[in-house]
């Protein structure tokens, strides 16, 4: 109970605790909340872009919303990302196009525009930068962000930040992202894997040993 009643809502940044069964935000309804004991005591972060290459194009062409589009080389290419609705259909970043295609029929292929994915990914960063400058960047789409001490700084917990701050990339640069929040960045690293797109998850030191028990080594970033 005690967990219910530090809910966090992402769609509106309310505090509290939430209604209704299945639980939804006591002020619009959202079912996207944020219950965990630990959320206002951790700030390690780690910040990913969900599909970034075919956001970004889906961004720039509406008509694409709905499609699911693959970025990527030639014939004899590889795929660079694909949208969640190619990975529906089994399409993977790094697969041969030629079996990208024979998975997806109907994908619109688009080849990378590097120079615009790069002018984004700077002004995600900017945002970042607006709430630590300790940004520690993995890709042009994707960083570790340390908030320790910056309770002080913005009047509230990085929880509370990271969701402010993904809610500024979604309307600013009309992309979305997923985070994972602990107390270490490996740990926040793969919290940010586990519930994409648009995730926000929490590995906490209660459940960390237990939570990584039951999965293999090569779950952690940089092993296998």
């Amino acid at each position: 109970m005690a967990e219910h009643l530090n809910a966090l809502c992402r769609d509106c940044l309310t505090e509290g605790a939430p209604a209704g069964r299945p639980m939804r935000c006591g002020a619009c309804g959202s079912p996207r909340l944020i219950t965990h004991a630990e959320r206002k005591a951790l700030s390690i972060a780690h910040i990913d872009c969900d599909a970034f290459y075919a956001a970004v194009e889906k961004r720039d062409n509406p008509a694409l919303r709905d499609k699911p589009v693959i970025v990527g080389g030639g014939h004899r290419g590889v795929v660079s990302t694909c949208c969640y609705v190619a990975r529906v259909k089994g399409v993977r970043s790094a697969m041969p196009m030629f079996k990208a295609k024979a998975l997806c029929t109907e994908a619109v292929v688009i080849k990378p525009d590097m120079a615009k994915y790069s002018a984004v990914g700077r002004q995600v960063r900017a945002l970042m930068q607006d709430l630590t400058p300790l940004v520690e960047p993995l890709s042009i789409d994707e960083a570790f962000l340390d908030l320790s001490g910056t309770v002080r700084l913005h009047g509230m917990s990085p929880a509370m930040s990271l969701a402010r701050l993904v809610l500024r990339i979604e309307k600013e640069i009309g992309i979305g992202a997923s985070v994972g929040l602990s107390y270490n960045k490996y740990l926040a690293k793969v919290a940010s894997d586990l519930e994409k797109p648009r995730g926000f998850s929490i590995l906490g030191h209660a459940e960390a040993r237990a939570f990584l028990a039951e999965r293999p080594v090569s779950l952690i970033w940089g092993v296998g």
